[in-house]
């Protein structure tokens, strides 16, 4: 069955694309298997390799027929190692390591790319290393050299992460690099940009400044990995278009120990702000050799989509793993077996959104109750910017739902919306011809049958002169 299909997860699926996965007939097999939107990690590989990428992507999505949707993650201040003179270096607990300005041949001195980080540490201050795998204490602070010791061994590697928890940095949230690539993002119609190390709502709106004075409409992506993020975490989900549970550097800056209650923290104020959420990193973490899933990873896509999760992110998994396609299927089953459970115990949510006007919004809930009162096959939205489909979302009605617009750019910034099937129409302003078209495709993807019952809701702007129209079809 072609894609937007009813029988794909309503909750999305990101998959992060890299070697394993970055043909055009990968691309494809991967959204086959539920693939809503893409991403581009701008840490990895160079201007003119992404730009390959996003033309293979909308190459694949032309011949796949579904338009997906490209997200740009901007790598942000992430500080790294230097290169190791020995490679890998083994820390056992006790030992002193030394950080330097300057490389040596000595192997237990070691660089970094923030050339401050040194005059910014303290005696005290904690110092991780490779994702939290080796923990170092500093001990001793000098114009050029921070003098640590080991308080937790392990292996790292040339270029692997650095994160002070606690540490208060100057570096901005948006580098010179960062802000090139928002620019060429804009240039090419991305469709979402994720920032990555966001401490407050400035910096948020600092790249919204950027891409509006660029004529991009391009949602932006907070992503929730900082402790002073967790502080301010309101005023940045009020001026994100949505948020990113990166858990991968927020277990490491924050006690691994609180970051599931944090999680469900983030996800909880999203859905009171009706913001979509993302929940990123080892989701199937052991997928990228094996061709089955932990039952702890399985339980932890589950427990994201519980929490009310919009979409999970599919990493390394897909990007380097040895089985992409099928890393996305099992993310696929779990979340359609999640969603069945939810079905049994569903409650609606019917805040008004800041999003629309709040007769949209007032309407648009008021039309999920109608069809799930009147037992409706299919619930269909209308819209222009994707903002009338955004306030159906969080209502998670388990109707399926299907959000028609003329907008290629709506449709693929539709595939964040939980449970909404994008679908293109030209016929938006001609009613007749609008429920013709609906009605023909929900013959040939449900089991629509005469006398049953469609609610069509048409955007603001849509019909003229009206904030919404409901409009409850019989099929004939």
């Amino acid at each position: 069955m072609p894609r937007p299909s009813l029988d794909d997860a309503c909750t999305k699926i990101i998959a992060t694309v890299g070697p394993a996965c970055d043909s055009i007939h990968q691309l494809e097999e991967l959204i086959e298997a539920g693939v809503d939107v893409f991403r581009i990690n701008t840490a990895h590989g160079n201007r003119e390799q992404h730009e390959v990428i996003v033309s293979r992507i909308r190459e694949a999505s032309t011949k796949s027929g579904f338009p997906v949707g490209i997200l740009l993650d901007l790598a942000g201040p992430k500080i790294r190692l230097g290169q190791l003179h020995h490679d890998p270096l083994v820390c056992e607990e006790g030992m002193k390591i030394t950080f330097v300005t300057e490389a040596t041949d000595q192997p237990r001195e070691l660089t970094s790319t923030y050339e401050r980080l040194i005059e910014e540490l303290q005696p005290g201050d904690r110092v991780m290393l490779a994702d939290g795998t080796v923990s170092l204490r500093v001990e001793q602070v000098q114009a050029d050299r921070a003098e640590c010791i080991v308080t937790g061994g392990g292996s790292v590697r040339s270029r692997q992460g650095i994160n002070l928890p606690g540490v208060q940095l100057s570096v901005p949230a948006l580098l010179e690099r960062d802000v090139e690539n928002a620019i060429w993002a804009a240039r090419n119609q991305i469709d979402f940009i994720s920032l990555s190390f966001v401490r407050s709502p400035d910096d948020v709106r600092q790249l919204k400044g950027l891409l509006h004075s660029h004529d991009s409409n391009a949602l932006v992506i907070a992503k929730i990995e900082k402790p002073e993020a967790l502080e301010h975490l309101e005023d940045i989900v009020d001026n994100a278009d949505g948020i990113m549970v990166a858990r991968g550097d927020l277990g490491v800056e924050i006690d691994v120990a609180k970051t599931p209650v944090a999680q469900k923290r983030i996800i909880q104020v999203c859905r009171e702000k009706m913001k979509p959420v993302i929940v990123a990193t080892q989701m199937l973490e052991s997928m990228h050799t094996s061709t089955r899933p932990t039952r702890a990873e399985a339980s932890d896509v589950a427990n994201a989509i519980l929490d009310g999760a919009d979409a999970c992110m599919l990493s390394g998994e897909t990007a380097i793993g040895d089985h992409p396609a099928l890393a996305v299927t099992m993310m696929s089953r779990i979340m359609k077996c999640t969603e069945q459970e939810m079905m049994r115990d569903h409650n609606r949510n019917h805040q008004l959104s800041y999003r629309v006007h709040p007769i949209t919004s007032a309407v648009t809930q008021a039309a999920t109750h109608v069809a799930e009162t009147i037992e409706a096959k299919l619930i269909v939205i209308a819209t222009r910017s994707g903002n009338t489909a955004w306030v159906n979302s969080q209502s998670r009605s388990l109707i399926p739902t299907v959000g028609a617009s003329e907008s290629q750019a709506t449709l693929r910034r539709m595939n964040l919306l939980w449970g909404i099937k994008p679908l293109a129409s030209e016929h938006l302003e001609d009613t007749s011809r609008f429920i013709d078209q609906m009605c023909r495709w929900g013959h040939e993807h449900t089991d629509l049958q005469q006398n049953d019952h469609i609610v069509f809701v048409t955007g603001t702007g849509v019909v003229d002169k009206a904030h919404n129209l409901m409009v409850v079809h019989t099929v004939e």
